[in-house]
């Protein structure tokens, strides 16, 4: 077989992965994902249930009812699938019904459909700039949007995380066509939001269009769930809006670029991931369409949900953890040391918590983490049982009220 010769080098190098402390390890879910879930780990172990602390279910809709249903009636109403791309005969009614709410949603002006976020950012950059332009890039943008920009020719500019000064810098020297400022929303890792008040008033005073990825906020974060742009009362300033509807909106797939009227036509002709992948599925079109209404009713979840997040942070930082700043549904807890965030996250699974550990080449080397993310679909009990364990292991491994310096000096020896 062609394979053998190289078989020892793969063998080799995931031995190393392993020899490292970096090895990543599946959990396997048998329940619908919800704040409390049933886990087999190690794969082929009896089910465990366990609190769900590492979920991008942000508002609990992910088996909603009314939400199961609309996927139901999509399917039944519209099919399985497409079998086609979008300009062919891939379009139904449906999908433009989607782009409208999107639109309406977000306020922009239209909006155009992806498989996945990760394809919108494959496609935003390609499909709109060129030599003669420019990109002005946070240094924590996400991994979909960092792809994105190395299939662009536009020339490259990386500021230091939220660094405005660095920036405008940037955009003061800047003589390219088309300038286009490029941020998360909210940054997965860090939970943290982009200074977008700031960043949206530089791009008026250089001339620059902003592109938020706002996966991590659309559908929670402003008073009405809009997103960062809404939080910082910027909706007019944001000139493009990737987002994705498997994470608060409904958890299942599929993404999207809103954006002004024109960006979005040029992508239709141009986006490669929209021209030679299949349409969205009619069952996550519907669904993504009834969650759109559901939170058009009210803002219940996200109020639960940023209530449940105070606490949380709260809960933490008096227990004596290290954790990064910010105010959203993420809240990571910095251990440093890959090997620590590994034997952390078993021992809450052990417990009954499931938080994965984030270590490298997910985070940067040396800033390894246990990422916990909270959700419309927990409860205060669970959350309490949840600090419980934490507080337990973190006596434990001796990290509570410990500086950076001190864990990495304790784990480095």
């Amino acid at each position: 077989m062609t394979f053998t010769p190289f078989r020892d080098f793969f063998k080799n190098t995931l031995k190393q992965i392993r020899d490292d402390g970096l090895y990543k390890d599946e959990r396997v879910i048998c329940s619908p994902q919800s704040g409390q879930i049933r886990v087999r780990f190690p794969e082929g172990s009896p089910e465990k249930a366990i609190i769900n602390l590492c979920s991008n279910n942000y508002l609990g809709l992910s088996s909603h009812p009314e939400v199961i249903t609309a996927a139901h009636e999509g399917l039944e109403r519209r099919g399985y699938g497409m079998s086609s791309v979008r300009f062919i005969c891939g379009t139904q009614d449906i999908h433009r019904e989607l782009e409208r709410q999107v639109s309406a949603f977000l306020g922009t002006e239209d909006t155009i459909l992806f498989a996945s976020c990760f394809d919108a950012n494959a496609a935003v950059f390609e499909g709109l700039l060129g030599s003669e332009d420019a990109l002005f890039c946070d240094k924590l943008i996400h991994a979909s949007m960092i792809d994105g920009v190395r299939l662009c020719k536009a020339k490259r500019n990386i500021y230091e995380h939220s660094r405005m000064d660095q920036l405008e810098d940037a955009l003061s020297r800047s003589t390219d066509r088309v300038k286009l400022i490029v941020t998360d929303g909210v940054f997965s890792m860090d939970g943290d939001m982009a200074r977008l008040d700031e960043i949206t008033a530089l791009a008026e005073k250089y001339q620059a269009m902003v592109l938020v990825d706002d996966s991590h906020a659309t559908g929670f974060i402003g008073k009405t769930g809009r997103g960062t742009h809404e939080h910082f009362n910027v909706m007019d300033k944001v000139d493009i809006i990737t987002t994705t509807f498997g994470k608060a909106l409904g958890g299942a797939t599929g993404g999207c670029v809103s954006a002004r009227r024109e960006i979005v036509e040029l992508l239709k002709q141009r986006a490669r991931p929209y021209l030679f992948s299949n349409a969205l599925m009619p069952a996550v079109v519907s669904a993504t369409l009834k969650v759109l209404t559901l939170l058009s009713k009210t803002t219940e979840r996200r109020d639960t949900l940023e209530t449940l997040t105070k606490g949380w942070r709260a809960s933490l930082a008096d227990a004596g953890f290290d954790l990064k700043q910010g105010n959203t549904p993420i809240v990571p807890i910095m251990l440093y040391d890959a090997r620590l965030a590994q034997n952390f996250s078993r021992d809450l699974y052990n417990e009954g918590v499931f938080a994965v550990g984030f270590f490298y080449p997910v985070v940067p080397m040396g800033e390894a983490r246990i990422r916990t993310q909270i959700s419309a679909a927990l409860n205060q009990q669970n959350l309490d049982r949840a600090l419980e364990c934490f507080v337990g292991i973190g006596k434990k491994y001796d990290v509570l009220g410990k500086t950076r310096e001190d864990m990495i000096a304790m784990y480095s020896r």
